[in-house]
């Protein structure tokens, strides 16, 4: 054997564990969860980096590089390079374009943060928020046509269609879907989703946060998360798992919320300043999980269990 064969194969046999369950799904999932806290700590750095003069203008450019990286990902990648783009792609799209616009618009018309009633001095709400549930109309009208759909190949709007008699055709013969644009989307579209619906259970003349049902909700979303993630570590196919890590990472980032709107602990990704190492850590491991599975191969089952 020679000198670089016998190198390269503990490096093959490393790389070779992202290729199996449950590490396919698992650091798909993991990536995912991370970026929801690192996405949090970019605003605010933003915010206190340009201030108000330049933040905006921030905050378009990093849009830009989203639909730069969503270009690029539908018109020349395969499916596992275009689906980490559409990812990062709808991650720069919401943070940059989306959520930068509702804070515009909070400053803009003088709308007041809502004010923590248990902790003095705490923000509760941040007045962009407040300003997001106004596109409760438009989230509701969208979802009409992703629900009926029958193009759609998520696991959700299927068991609807299937189970509620909504079922407006069958899937177009031959049709060929792209990966980062189906990605970028959907990463948008649950974000928005999980955000509108978690503004509206903490509004006081509806719910509030210590309302006896939003622990109910809190329960059942916990379990709906696990749930998803036992079922996501057995994925073999790298976008498969990855398309669906989206969502179930989101739903479990869901629980962590509502358990930091208790104060059960504190969100240091909210306070970047005074957790610069721990986040510069963090980062950087996100970092080196997504270079180590952008060369995970798109489906590497059949090999493997011939073995």
């Amino acid at each position: 054997m020679s000198t670089e064969a016998a190198s390269a194969a503990p490096q093959n046999r490393f790389l070779q564990l992202f290729y199996r369950p449950p590490f396919v799904g698992l650091v798909a999932f993991l990536i995912v969860f991370v970026v929801q806290a690192i996405g949090h700590t970019v605003m605010i750095m933003m915010e206190n980096v340009f201030g108000e003069e330049y933040v905006y203008q921030c905050a378009a450019a990093l849009g830009a590089v989203g639909a730069v990286m969503l270009w690029y990902g539908m018109k020349h990648c395969g499916e596992v390079a275009a689906t980490w783009l559409g990812f990062w792609a709808g991650t720069f799209l919401w943070t940059g374009w989306v959520e930068f616009s509702f804070v515009w618009n909070a400053n803009y018309l003088g709308v007041p943060d809502l004010m923590d009633q248990y902790v003095a001095g705490e923000i509760a709400t941040k007045a962009e928020y407040l300003v997001m549930m106004s596109s409760v109309g438009v989230l509701l009208a969208t979802m009409c046509y992703f629900v009926l759909n029958p193009e759609t190949k998520c696991n959700m709007f299927v068991w609807l269609q299937r189970n509620l008699k909504l079922r407006t055709g069958r899937p177009s013969r031959g049709y060929q879907r792209n990966f980062a644009a189906i990605t970028c989307l959907e990463t948008i579209y649950v974000i928005w989703f999980c955000y509108v619906a978690l503004l509206f259970i903490y509004d006081e003349s509806i719910l509030g946060d210590r309302h006896p049902v939003t622990y109910g909700l809190f329960f059942a979303n916990t379990v709906w998360a696990i749930y998803l993630i036992q079922r996501l570590v057995r994925f073999w196919k790298v976008t498969t798992a990855i398309r669906y890590g989206i969502p179930t990472a989101i739903i479990a980032w869901n629980s962590v919320e509502i358990a930091g709107r208790w104060n059960l602990f504190t969100s240091f990704w909210e306070k970047p300043s005074e957790f610069a190492l721990e986040m510069g850590l963090i980062t950087g491991a996100i970092v080196v999980a997504a270079l180590l599975v952008i060369k995970t191969p798109q489906h590497k089952k059949a090999e493997l269990t011939r073995r």
